[in-house]
Parts: structure tokens; C-alpha cells; sequence
């Protein structure tokens, strides 16, 4: 793989760094339906063991192998952080905007951050097939590039109205060497039920989750668990991108001090923890006084209206219970094209942030998403992943509040993704065509 990085590799982080020990409060054990709590060792037939030790590490700073740190470097990393100067303009907008441009890296989203580290740790411990879910494609795209780079071989569970809405994704997921199925599928006895039941179901995470844990459960050892998000030690190998941020906007004479706004989208948390947490890190201690404001899609509320309980990750309940912000592990969401924020909880640790209200969550239409995402993309040169359009939504609106102010806010936020796989969306946008869910 050679893809050098043309940023510098100094900017690229030694550690990823892991909020539990820093939260407002610890994050209530992983359960049973009987309320046994969950061991650690419980994990270790669904994950590589040092990916469980990370899980439940409550060490702050957790060191990035070397070889890890190389894949990084080659496959472009540090991310270029720029500055959104003609969206500004327009805006007409006294406030400084910054976006960190995950859209670069192989794949062309913020997912591989934490698939190249989980392919990488899975290899080491002998495994040799890795099963997974993937609601817009991204993460299964990244997963399938892993296991190439690696030599794993990557079975992917696409959630059935992404797998039809957007076949280039099926296709670069093959074209890496992974096998897709659309879900629920016909490969697992939970798909075959839900297809006997609803033909046309158009699928969820949390079923794409079942199907993956039933494939490894039955695999007789063979194949092991990789997911997107959620869990912490998804979460903390996303901290790569805020803490490039930090160092990145320091070199432009920007201190973390100076930061206003704290900006990303939400499915399960990855990219916005990626980028939110380094800075929560400051935060939390009370050095700084930044706003973080997360956005979830409006047909999938888990953050605004959701209940905060106990539930399952997955539909069919193979996984232990979380407690979070859940709009139920039965909920089925509508077709939106941000496939990637159809979940329907968030993860652990940004549900205490939420409700510590750290994090401001918000929650905005497809319409007016996609809006943002083509004006985005013509004065930035950048389509946007519907995921990371709901961020830009955000931003804009966050802008405006400072038209002819004295105040010059700084506001970072994640581009997660490109969009260029996604375009079906856009020309439903562009011809009236698309529901407001």
C-alpha cells in the first residue's frame, strides 16, 4: 500500500486517548437480560482480546502500535483541517469555521481509523475471517480495505435499503475482496425469519448487528465480531482526528482555549467522539468553555427523544444490554439516505455527556440536510456524506447566529465522509424527489 501522506507526520498522534476515566461518571456495566453483569473475558469470543482490554481499559492514554501508526501515515493521515472561508462569505458570517476532512482516507470516511486498528489486532491473534454490519457502506467499506491490507477475509452485512440505494458501495466492498449481503438476509436464520415475515423489509443496524453476531457464533471459531461504533474502543481510535485537530489549529495560532463550537454528526458516536473527545478532554478539566452540539436525523431521535435505559445493541438481543439513549432495539427506521445514522442508541459514554448536557444534541430533516450538503458543495468544492451533511446543517446555523457580530467564534467540525458514492440522494434533492423524514 503506497499512499504517503503528503502532511506531516509529526501532527499524527503516539496514543489514543480514552474518556472513561474522565467522564462526569462511570459508564454502568454491560448486562445480561437477568442483570448478571458482563466480564470481560464474556467478549472474548466475539472480539480479539486486546480489543476487549481496550473496552474496558481505564487507562487515559492508550499507545498506538508502530505498525499501526505506518498504516496510518500511508493511508494518509494526519487528515487536512481547512477552513471553510467561501461557506463564511456567503454566510455573511463573523464566525471562523473549520472542518477536519476525513473524506480523504481510502474508502473516503473517518472508518478506518478504527477498522485498520481492528483488523490489525484480529491478525495477530490468528483470526481469519472478520463479520460485520454496515448501514451507508462506509464502515463495510473501510472493514473490507482492512482485511485486504491485513489478510483477513471481511463478510458484510449491508443494510437492506442502502444495499439497493446505493450499489457503488456493495461494489467497492467487493472490488476489495469482502462478501455483501443485504439485510436482513437469507445467510442467517434471524434474516430468513424477518424476509418470511416482510419480503421487502428495508433492514436496520440493529438486525445487520444480529446477523453478523449469529454468522460468528456459528462459524465454529473461524470468524470473529468488527463493529463501526458504539462500544469504546471504536470510540477511542477515532480520537486520532480531534487530537490532529488540536494541533493542526495551534499551528494557525488557534488555541483549544479559543474553540467556541464543537461540531458532528451522530449514528452510534465514532466520528463524533473522534473529534469531540480530545477536546471534552479540556473541557472536563475546566479549561475551556466549548459547546459541543451533536446532530442525529429527525426520523431517528435516539439523542433528543429517546429513553435513557437498558437495551440491546442488536434487534434480536444476541448482544449484552447498554445503557443509553435508545428509541428501542425493535425500532425499524425509515429509508433516510444517511444510512450511517439509522442506529437506534447511541453509545454509552456520549449518553452520559448528553445527559450531563456536555453535549447538546439537535436534530434536523432529510430536506434541509441534503440543502446544506449541496450548498456546501458548491462553494467548498466538497459533496458531502449525508452523514456529515447533518454536521454542516448545523454549522450553518450556528454561523448565522453571528452576522454583524463583534464576536469571531471558532467552529470545528467533522466532514466524516464524501458523498461521491452517495449521489442518489442528491438527485432526489435536485428533483424534488426526496421524502422530508
Amino acid at each position: 500500500m503506497e499512499l504517503r501522506s503528503s502532511q506531516r507526520p509529526d501532527l499524527l498522534p503516539k496514543s489514543w486517548y480514552n474518556i472513561v476515566p474522565d467522564l462526569p461518571e462511570k459508564i454502568p456495566p454491560y448486562i445480561l437480560p437477568d442483570g448478571t453483569v458482563v466480564k470481560p473475558e464474556m467478549f472474548h469470543a466475539l472480539f480479539a482480546r486486546e480489543l476487549v482490554r481496550q473496552e474496558f481499559s481505564d487507562e487515559r492514554f492508550i499507545k498506538i502500535p508502530d505498525e499501526l501508526s505506518e498504516y496510518y501515515l500511508q493511508a494518509g493521515r494526519p487528515t487536512p483541517l481547512l477552513r471553510a472561508r467561501n461557506l463564511e462569505k456567503y454566510l455573511d458570517t463573523c464566525a471562523r469555521i473549520y472542518f477536519k476532512y476525513e473524506g480523504v482516507l481510502p474508502a473516503g470516511s473517518h472508518k478506518f481509523n478504527t477498522a485498520i486498528a481492528q483488523a490489525f489486532y484480529n491478525k495477530l491473534e490468528g483470526v481469519k475471517r472478520l463479520s460485520t454490519e454496515t448501514g451507508a457502506g462506509q464502515w463495510g467499506s473501510a472493514l473490507s480495505l482492512a482485511g485486504s491490507l491485513v489478510g483477513i477475509k471481511v463478510r458484510v452485512f449491508m443494510v437492506r435499503a442502502s444495499y439497493n440505494q446505493k450499489p457503488f458501495r456493495r461494489i467497492l466492498m467487493e472490488t476489495y475482496g469482502a462478501e455483501v449481503y443485504p439485510s436482513p438476509s437469507s445467510v442467517t436464520s434471524f434474516g430468513r425469519k424477518l424476509l418470511q415475515e416482510n419480503p421487502d423489509h428495508p433492514g436496520s443496524l440493529g438486525i445487520a448487528i444480529s446477523e453478523a453476531i449469529e454468522d460468528v457464533i456459528n462459524s465454529g471459531g473461524e470468524a470473529k465480531y468488527s463493529l463501526g461504533s458504539v462500544l469504546n474502543h471504536v470510540l477511542l481510535h477515532q480520537t486520532v482526528i480531534g487530537q490532529e485537530a488540536i494541533k493542526q489549529l495551534e499551528e494557525l495560532g488557534v488555541g483549544v482555549e479559543d474553540v467556541a463550537y464543537v461540531v458532528g454528526a451522530v449514528g452510534g458516536g465514532s466520528n463524533y467522539a473522534g473529534l469531540a473527545y480530545p477536546f471534552l478532554y479540556y473541557r472536563l478539566r475546566g479549561k475551556t468553555s466549548t459547546v459541543f452540539v451533536a446532530v442525529e436525523p429527525r426520523a431517528v431521535p435516539s439523542m433528543t427523544r429517546g429513553e435513557y435505559r437498558y437495551d440491546f445493541g442488536d434487534t434480536a438481543g444476541l448482544t449484552p444490554m447498554l445503557k443509553m439513549h435508545t428509541l428501542g432495539h425493535d425500532f425499524v427506521p425509515p429509508p433516510i439516505h444517511a444510512g450511517g445514522l439509522r442506529y437506534h442508541g447511541v453509545a454509552p459514554s456520549l449518553s452520559i455527556l448528553v445527559n450531563h448536557k456536555l453535549v447538546e444534541p439537535v436534530a434536523y430533516g432529510q430536506r434541509e440536510v441534503f440543502e446544506a450538503g449541496v450548498l456546501f458543495a458548491r462553494l467548498q468544492g466538497i459533496v458531502p456524506a449525508p452523514e456529515s451533511a447533518h454536521a454542516v446543517k448545523a454549522v450553518i446555523d450556528i454561523a448565522r447566529r453571528y452576522r454583524g457580530s463583534c464576536e469571531r467564534p471558532v467552529i470545528v467540525f467533522n466532514l466524516s465522509g464524501h458523498g461521491l458514492l452517495d449521489l442518489k440522494g442528491y438527485e432526489e434533492y435536485l428533483y424534488n424527489a426526496l421524502p422530508d423524514t
